[in-house]
């Protein structure tokens, strides 16, 4: 199932990307929140690690030149960085639901990052939610109804 959701998502994003411009969040990411829609508080763990990225990498081109593969590869490294930090301190551990909070993939932050800061906070993350939940809507249609996270 999970190789079907990223395989969507990787549709919708090029759909989206084609149709209006704008990426959701990178061509896997739609697939991967979408497995993970049931449990908000991992996708406000990825999307916390994705705004610190952002963040600092814009703190870092006022003193540096980042730009193409340059800053895709800063906000890559630093999403796996703050990722790993996140999860071998159990930084999201405390937060409240009946899933334990984490991170959203090792890359997943970062790619985020990099599209927010290519194509603004707000364009991302309403395209990359949208994204999400059509590959969530149309897997649970494949799979009929029987969604395991």
């Amino acid at each position: 199932m999970f190789e079907v959701a990223i395989g969507l998502g990787v549709l919708i994003s090029l759909f989206f990307l084609e149709t209006f411009g704008l990426a959701a969040g990178g061509i896997v990411v739609a697939g991967y929140v979408a497995m993970f829609l049931h449990q908000p508080w991992t996708i406000v763990a990825t999307l916390s690690i994705s705004f610190i990225v952002y963040f600092i990498v814009k703190l870092l081109g006022k003193i540096m030149f980042i730009y193409g593969r340059r800053r895709m590869v800063i906000t890559v490294l630093l999403g796996f960085i703050l990722g790993w930090i996140a999860r071998t301190y159990g930084i999201f551990a405390g937060l409240p639901g009946e899933y334990s909070a984490q991170i959203i993939g090792f890359i997943i932050p970062g790619l985020i990052a990099n599209s927010m800061e290519k194509q603004g906070v707000i364009k991302t993350l309403s395209i990359m939610f949208v994204a999400a939940v059509m590959v969530r809507f149309i897997l649970i249609i494949i799979f009929n109804g029987e969604l395991i996270g």
